[in-house]
């Protein structure tokens, strides 16, 4: 794929819009793991991110026109609101079936790679606590500390004004905050994603 390789992201979409299948790989291959990371910490489930990026991608692929560069966003901020509304749908479809027992167990499973080498408890106690959030504060959280993408850009991808997305930041955080209070651990801070987690943004 000489050639392809070396282009940005938004002159490859131009490629697909016209059907250029070559060009559609180099952005799967691109971002397929980025994306994948971004719906399984959204889900906290791996064969639902899987099928999250797929979908996306099919929907990349079938309907390229979707995304307009001349509205000035980025190709990646575009397709970060496209898996991001997927994640929505499975979540809210999930949530008829998941009680809290079945949440916990889940959020049990689901210790972040970021917070790998926080102490165990800990780690737990903030996954537990980041699955409970309600599903706008957890993408919220989501998209500004583990993907890292701006307060301006996450804004974007929710279809919110960045005030907005700084009011689910900040509930994020005191809810992340109360939890371990509750547990006991808040005074443990020694570690880098605590104190990102709560003087981020």
């Amino acid at each position: 794929m000489a050639g392809y390789e070396d282009q940005i992201d938004e002159d490859l979409m131009g490629r697909v819009l016209n059907g250029d299948r070559r060009a559609f790989a180099v952005l799967v291959h691109r971002h397929a793991n980025l994306f994948f990371a971004a719906a399984w910490r959204m889900c906290g489930q791996t064969e639902e991110a899987e099928d999250i990026v797929q979908e996306a991608f099919l929907k990349l692929w079938s309907k390229p026109g979707a995304f307009d560069p001349a509205k000035g966003a980025k190709f990646t901020t575009w397709f970060y609101r496209v898996v991001t509304n997927l994640a929505i749908d499975k979540m809210r479809r999930r949530k008829k079936f998941v009680d809290a027992a079945m949440l916990d167990t889940v959020a049990d499973k689901v210790i972040s790679i970021d917070l790998q080498m926080v102490e165990r408890e800990r780690a737990q106690v903030i996954e537990q606590a980041v699955q409970a959030l309600p599903e706008r504060q957890k993408i919220a959280l989501n998209l500004c500390f583990y993907e890292g993408l701006s307060n301006k850009e996450a804004a974007e991808v929710l279809g919110v004004g960045v005030k907005a997305l700084e009011s689910l930041l900040m509930r994020a955080k005191a809810a992340l905050r109360t939890a371990l209070e509750k547990s006991d651990l808040l005074g443990n801070n020694n570690d880098d994603d605590g104190r990102k987690i709560f003087h981020a943004g």
